[in-house]
């Protein structure tokens, strides 16, 4: 009875181990998952794309403490963004921000969720605003701070409309 239970045991972990990624990602597989974004003549392979983000998130979340930790993430992030997967671009923005605020990039990839997934892709202006005011109110010194108050300023703004706004801030000025 106890052998049969240790071996139910032994099983549980390794189908555990296996459905949850829990092989080790190495540096190896990092460069491997980069390198296979790209064909031979270096065009975009989009089908890679799924596997490196995963590879890249899972070296993320096996080691935290490891200084590129945060750089894979915002990889990740970055194709997640352009492959429009916003469920996974806003699970690896999320983790970026509780887990390295001071990141230097985590106001940039704050910035790709809310301009290019909350307001462009899913027309949720709740939330790119929300996102927007975020970065103001943590991260008011960033290189991106400026651009996140212009975005809350012209947001639900027709391209002409903005374009008007600026005419008549370019006539006042004169």
């Amino acid at each position: 009875m106890k052998k049969t239970f240790n071996l139910m045991l032994v099983a549980v972990l390794a189908f555990g181990m296996l459905a949850c990624g829990g092989k080790k990602v190495t540096e190896d597989d990092l460069k491997k998952a980069e390198a296979a974004l790209f064909n031979d003549d270096m065009t975009a392979n989009p089908e890679a794309a799924p596997a490196a983000v995963k590879t890249f998130c899972n070296f993320a979340k096996q080691n935290p403490d490891d200084p590129s930790a945060p750089d894979w993430l915002f990889k990740a992030l970055e194709i997640s963004v352009g492959q429009k997967d916003a469920t996974k671009a806003e699970e690896i923005c999320q983790l970026l921000m509780d887990k390295y605020p001071t990141y230097e990039k985590t106001p940039f990839g704050m910035f790709m969720m809310a301009s290019m997934v909350y307001d462009d892709q899913l027309k949720d202006l709740d939330k790119a605003r929300t996102m927007y005011e975020r970065i103001l109110a943590d991260y008011p010194g960033s290189e991106i701070a400026p651009s996140a108050e212009a975005s809350l300023n012209f947001m639900g703004m027709s391209p002409e409309e903005i374009v008007r706004q600026f005419e008549k801030m370019e006539n006042t000025e004169n």
